[in-house]
């Protein structure tokens, strides 16, 4: 099983942190600036969606030049080989992949900014003399630390998950689920009782 990060809604208060912290962490890293994470906000909750770092990993399936592979549990993308086809992004169940570019504004310091509607999908974005990547979690792989989102964030709202804490986070699922629904705690997945 991949290592990921869990975003739990219920904590998250849409101070987009996480994003600012992952955004820096790779810029600091030379890497494209654009934030793995995005925090998505409903008329009821707020969170943060997180590449699954799937198993399958459909986005690996349909990158023309293999530039997402699995490597130490983890789906990863090599910058420097996609080509910008943007199929990753469409294939991923999860809306968790993002196209991102330097524009000719931040290219040598000429001024010519892109001017586009602020709501134009970015899959539907095109801007000339732009090399279009894509940029998806890599669980911040560069850093000993690990993910600078995680710590990042004052509510505890992410946590990064393995083998073994996929365990512990489907057992808290239930708990809550339980003390919402108003029946006796589940003890164990197997159906324990108190």
């Amino acid at each position: 099983m991949n290592r990921f990060i869990v975003a739990e809604a219920g904590r998250c208060i849409g101070c987009n942190t996480c994003m600012a912290a992952c955004t820096q962490a790779h810029k600091e890293a030379g890497r494209q600036s654009h934030p793995r994470l995005t925090v998505t906000k409903t008329a009821d909750a707020t969170a943060p969606v997180v590449c699954h770092h799937c198993e399958d990993a459909p986005c690996a399936l349909v990158c023309p030049v293999r530039a997402i592979t699995h490597q130490d549990g983890m789906i990863m993308l090599d910058e420097k080989t996609c080509i910008g086809c943007k199929l990753c992004a469409l294939a991923c169940p999860f809306g968790a992949i993002t196209p991102s570019g330097t524009g000719l504004a931040g290219v040598a310091g000429i001024a010519f900014p892109t001017v586009r509607p602020q709501t134009l999908d970015p899959l539907l974005v095109w801007e000339q003399g732009v090399k279009s990547v894509a940029v998806k979690c890599d669980l911040c792989d560069f850093r000993d630390e690990g993910p600078a989102c995680v710590p990042s964030c004052p509510t505890n709202a992410l946590y990064l998950v393995g083998d073994d804490g996929m365990d512990a986070v489907v057992a808290n699922k239930r708990e809550v689920t339980a003390d919402q629904l108003g029946r006796p705690k589940l003890l164990s997945a197997m159906g324990g009782r108190e």
